[in-house]
């Protein structure tokens, strides 16, 4: 049977086991190793890490393959969160890095990098990109060339401005009954607006939407005009005028979601694997983990069993010599015969002071 490295121990089924438990489960390797002590199989960590390194390069022509679909999306949405990577690079302090993910519909990509700048966002798109990508207020995707020229439209997330009401109801309790009617009027914003998405074509829930858009605006311009508005208040309704025009773009265009919390569950697994395992112990290592995140994610998306597919895409490595096949088309995950891609719309959030 050919081997997926050349003289190694471990044959395929192995590996996917590997690789689902650190980068699915998001399972420190010396945890696995221990389990499988129980059952009689020492398995050193130095065997798990070597051979990791070796597959490394097996996966970085799909996940090229990946990138290439996401950075001309018409649609785009991105985010990004701590990451640790435990090396020495010249110009950078610690060994905190960034862990960026942008999705379209048709793949989820994640980017590590040195840098929260907007260099990595704006390097990742095509100088002429056109499209919306939808974010949340981080100044360095303000920055982005693409977006100074034009090109991409910023669309900004409404959980986040959600958030800044829940702050202030529960900081000023004095305050709270302001904060209260406000985020009554984005749940009913919410609601009307996943109407008129289940609504299609019906034009009533589409105004409804616009008139629930506008009496919005119409409020905050009046409270803000009112020289007696509280500094919290101010504030929150301040931000809200300044990203208005992003906030509003999903009622002209449909495809847009009201918030970006798809993205932030994106960010949900890698951040069990940050707590876990730290993060990464080489830059070989935190490659490996963003292409196999991108993968597992992009393959979620579509409905594909990630084990099933592992194994198909490793034994094809094997028959290749321990090589990426030279033809990636049948891994594509939307060439996939059995790719069933996945859909989800946004919840409504309640009008209860959380944190969510």
């Amino acid at each position: 049977m050919p081997k997926l490295i050349p003289k190694g121990r471990l044959g395929v089924s192995m590996w996917v086991e590997i690789l689902l438990d650190k980068y699915a489960l998001q399972r420190p390797t010396e945890r696995l190793l221990q389990s499988w002590r129980l059952l009689g199989l020492d398995l050193s960590a130095g065997t798990v890490a070597d051979g990791l390194h070796r597959l490394e390069p097996l996966f970085r022509e799909l996940y090229e393959a990946l990138i290439a679909p996401s950075r001309v999306s018409a649609f785009h949405q991105a985010d990004e969160t701590r990451w640790l990577v435990f090396v020495v690079k010249e110009g950078k302090i610690g060994h905190g890095w960034w862990l960026w993910v942008v999705g379209s519909a048709e793949v989820a990509v994640y980017i590590l990098d040195p840098s929260r700048s907007h260099e990595v966002a704006e390097t990742h798109f095509p100088e002429k990109a056109r499209g919306v990508l939808l974010v949340d207020r981080y100044s360095a995707y303000k920055a982005m060339a693409q977006v100074k020229n034009g090109g991409l439209g910023l669309a900004f997330c409404w959980a986040h401005v959600r958030r800044d009401f829940v702050r202030v109801g529960k900081g000023w309790p004095e305050l709270k009954p302001w904060a209260l009617t406000w985020l009554r009027r984005i749940r009913d914003l919410y609601a009307s607006n996943r109407h008129r998405l289940d609504a299609a074509e019906d034009v009533t829930a589409d105004q409804e939407v616009r008139r629930i858009v506008d009496a919005m605006r119409q409020h905050y311009l009046n409270e803000l005009a009112n020289p007696a508005l509280q500094m919290p208040c101010r504030k929150a309704l301040t931000s809200l005028q300044d990203h208005w025009d992003g906030l509003t773009r999903f009622v002209d265009d449909r495809r847009i979601p009201m918030d970006n919390n798809a993205m932030e569950r994106r960010l949900r697994n890698p951040a069990l694997g940050r707590k876990n395992y730290y993060g990464s112990g080489a830059e070989w290592s935190g490659r490996l983990a963003a292409m196999l995140f991108s993968l597992l994610a992009t393959l979620e998306m579509w409905g594909i069993n990630a084990r099933l597919w592992l194994t198909e895409f490793l034994q094809a490595c094997a028959a290749a010599g321990g090589q990426t096949p030279a033809d990636l088309n049948p891994f594509l995950p939307w060439n996939r015969p059995d790719a069933k891609h996945l859909e989800t719309r946004p919840t409504c959030p309640s009008q209860k002071l959380d944190s969510s």
